[in-house]
């Protein structure tokens, strides 16, 4: 069992090498991009990546307070699964109604990888191997079905 102390750097160790890591790859449109704290642009819609001595997740989250609008971000992204499974090149889960780690209400696309542990250092290129494809091919998606949520701005 780790230490709070250690858990915590654990966790800051491993998120600031991925994001050295992927800090020389640009984005799909060719500009340097903050992949760890990745912008959409979009108000409630996330990319997030998590990892745990469990599992490790990466996927598009919809936060929006009212569970009406979230629906209906969540049926665009229907509309456009086609996109995000050429981009990825994979089927993603999709839930239109999970909780996260507050209990707020959210939906949710996304990939797992499991068993995957972020406090092992020996799991770290796995998990750089399972993320870094995932979040250049969302970013990828991302560069062309943004337009299709313009009247959802």
């Amino acid at each position: 069992m780790y230490s709070k102390t250690e858990v915590t750097q654990l966790r800051q160790a491993f998120w600031t090498t991925f994001g050295q890591y992927m800090a020389p790859v640009p984005s799909a449109e060719g500009l340097p991009t903050n992949w760890i704290n990745y912008k959409t642009g979009l108000k409630h819609v996330y990319f997030r990546m998590h990892a745990d001595g469990r599992r490790a997740s990466i996927g598009i989250e919809l936060t929006h307070p009212d569970a009406g609008i979230r629906e209906l971000f969540y049926e665009q992204f229907k509309e456009v699964r086609r996109w995000l499974e050429e981009a990825t090149g994979e089927t993603w889960t999709w839930e239109p109604e999970a909780q996260d780690a507050n209990g707020q209400f959210i939906a949710r696309i996304y990939q797992e990888l499991a068993p995957a542990n972020l406090f092992n250092r020996d799991d770290w290129p796995r998990l750089i191997s399972f993320f870094k494809p995932r979040l250049v091919a969302l970013d990828e998606f991302w560069s062309t079905a943004q337009y299709a949520f313009d009247e959802l701005r």
